[in-house]
């Protein structure tokens, strides 16, 4: 499960991380943050022919803004991305709402950690606020979740409207393993692939059989700690909230 995660690295030690050719100006200026939610523009990494390129020329590694929550093509109106946050590995060639993605629109999604919450204490006051956990590399390198990507046709929008596609996404995730700081805390996590998976993983090339077989990656090493009930609002941010309590 991933409902809240934080990205502040700066995008240019993204692009360094990641091998980028292009860096969307939205995606760039992205301001940097702590707490992000289900439908927050969030940054995604994608192998695409590059903007007002030749359809026929080669694919570039670039950095684009997209709104967290997956809105299928086919959907009628964005709000359905709000449920579609995560994907499960285990069915995603089976759902219609991620099968084509699947194939062709993967992603990565850069991460420096991301949240996880435990019931309060035995014996706690009723309406006690459930505790939040920063779950994180130990290394401090940056992470980078398995996505999804789609694009869904604003139909009330004219043809020459810049806002008339969404890009959307979707965190894969899989299970927690069998031990580690993610595990002891929630049995399921969002899939980490290792870098040596990025390339297969971006490029629309490997077939849908192949990528599901690159998500069975073993999650890094993992530290958490306990962090502030503030990072239960959506609305809170700032550094201080990764801060151990």
């Amino acid at each position: 499960m991933c409902g809240r995660y934080a990205s502040f690295r700066e995008a240019q030690d993204l692009a360094d991380a990641f091998a980028l050719e292009d860096l969307a100006d939205d995606a760039a200026t992205l301001p940097p943050s702590w707490n992000l939610a289900p439908t927050d523009p969030v940054r995604i990494v994608v192998e695409r022919t590059a903007r007002d390129a030749p359809p026929e020329s080669p694919p570039v590694r670039s950095l684009r803004l997209a709104r967290w929550g997956l809105v299928p093509g086919w959907a009628k109106d964005p709000s359905v991305g709000a449920r579609m946050i995560n994907a499960r590995a285990e069915t995603l060639a089976e759902r219609p709402a991620f099968r084509r993605a699947l194939a062709s629109r993967r992603c990565l999604v850069p991460a420096e950690g991301y949240y996880e919450w435990t019931p309060p204490p035995p014996g706690s006051p009723a309406r006690t606020p459930k505790v939040p956990h920063w779950i994180h590399p130990a290394d401090g390198r940056v992470l980078a979740f398995a996505g999804l990507y789609e694009f869904w046709r604003d139909p009330t929008l004219a043809d020459d409207d810049p806002a008339r596609w969404l890009v959307s996404t979707t965190i894969v995730t899989g299970g927690a393993g069998p031990d580690g700081a993610a595990a002891a805390l929630h049995d399921r996590r969002p899939v980490i692939l290792a870098p040596g998976r990025w390339d297969a993983w971006l490029d629309p090339g490997t077939d849908a059989p192949t990528a599901l077989g690159l998500l069975d990656d073993p999650a890094p090493s993992l530290d958490a700690w306990t962090v502030s009930t503030a990072v239960n609002s959506a609305t809170s941010e700032g550094p201080e909230l990764i801060a151990p309590v």
